[in-house]
């Protein structure tokens, strides 16, 4: 069974009046012994912008209103969420001991630009990218799932472009931006689009060719290094992954595995489809891209691009689609049942975006917003196994 693991970025929050709060060095400091105390290992250590030890870990990241927490490697579901559960209490007792919390919210309801940068190479692209570093405060969910070889990975990589949309939709969570209501279910999605890697990329065909396109966009001095090719999904350069980028970060701990477990499956599919000769996804890249655009706009609120005619179809269909697609490997890894309900659940419930949206509609006070997300990031979206979606 292939490992798992994910990284979330959280926004670190005033808890009284929703402001983002620039304490990502302060929380770090406070989560180092807080790991020995949870886990009953040995205390953690801030090391170069990271805490943590034996399991999650918390590091800094582009703004230092945020923090990321990284889960480590898991073969089952429940490892997992076990894992980002963890990940998430950690993290806000530190923000408490600094007098904030931390909330999933993939955009700051509450928000000015800030120049605010976590590092020093975070530094540098600052002063490259000019209003589109200040105005990056987006947390985004990655999900890395083991691969045996750069081929496999690249061979992934060509067939699952397609479906990636349907991740960006199932975990839509970010309505507002500068305070006000964008009309998008993901605006996170257009705000980090303006970054020139990031996006859908064309069918590679070959570790050789991806090398060779990383060879060429670093060759144009436009990224600073690897770690700025921004697609919707890579080979990490780490660890031996494929790393699914393209999703924000889920309010519900639950519907983060879910997010989780569907990947997992969608990798495993593509392995197995190349592994049989099948072909690469012959989809245009521009068409992924209104599939992105459409995902983000409306969320699992409206129609979806089906991934396999690219046409308009209600979003519940396009789910149920995604499910018949990676039945087998979910089967496999036994995450049958939690993807179904998982799907369902978000379907019947809504994503982040709608509980925003109806957290503002009661007062229309964005500090309401981030006090509902807060609320909600340390509590699991309740889950049915009602109305499954058949496969």
């Amino acid at each position: 069974m292939r490992t798992f693991g994910v990284e979330e970025e959280l926004l670190i929050a005033d808890p009284a009046d929703g402001t983002p709060l620039a304490l990502a060095a302060d929380i770090l400091d406070v989560a180092a012994p807080l790991y020995g105390e949870a886990t009953g290992e040995a205390t953690g250590e801030t090391t170069g912008g990271e805490a943590g030890a034996g399991s999650a870990t918390l590091k800094s990241e582009f703004k230092q209103e945020q923090v990321e927490v990284n889960s480590r490697p898991c073969r089952t579901a429940a490892e997992l969420r076990a894992e980002i559960r963890a990940g998430r209490a950690l993290s806000d007792k530190a923000a408490r001991a600094v007098g904030a919390r931390v909330a999933a919210l993939a955009t700051p309801p509450v928000f000015h630009a800030t120049p605010t940068l976590g590092n020093q190479r975070y530094a540098v692209m600052g002063t490259e990218f000019g209003l589109i570093s200040r105005e990056q405060l987006t947390c985004g969910f990655h999900v890395h799932v083991s691969i045996e070889s750069p081929e496999e990975g690249v061979a992934v990589l060509d067939r699952m472009r397609h479906w990636l949309p349907v991740l960006l939709a199932l975990s839509a969570n970010s309505p507002f931006w500068m305070g006000a209501d964008t009309g998008f279910a993901s605006y996170r999605t257009q705000i980090w689009n303006r970054w020139p890697t990031a996006g859908p990329m064309d069918v590679f065909g070959s570790a050789e060719s991806y090398q060779a396109m990383l060879s060429e966009l670093l060759g144009t001095g436009v990224p600073l290094d690897e770690g700025m090719i921004y697609f919707d999904a890579r080979l990490s350069k780490g660890h031996p992954t494929v790393e699914l980028r393209i999703a924000d970060v889920c309010l519900y701990a639950e519907d983060a595995l879910t997010i989780a477990v569907i990947a997992r499956a969608l990798v495993e599919t593509s392995a197995a489809e190349w592994r049989r000769g099948k072909p690469a996804s012959s989809t245009l890249t521009p068409v992924i891209r209104m599939a992105n655009w459409k995902a983000s706009r409306f969320g699992i609120n409206q129609q979806l691009l089906h991934p396999l005619e690219q046409r308009p179809y209600p979003a519940a269909d396009v789910a149920g689609a995604l499910l018949r697609h990676i039945r087998v490997a979910l089967t496999g890894a036994g995450d049958l049942a939690l993807a179904r309900a998982g799907v369902a659940n978000i379907l019947r419930r809504g994503t982040g975006e709608r509980l925003q949206r109806q957290a503002y509609s009661q007062r229309r006070r964005l500090s309401d917003v981030v006090s509902a997300a807060i609320a909600s990031t340390h509590q699991d979206g309740e889950r049915s196994d009602a109305g499954l979606l058949s496969l």
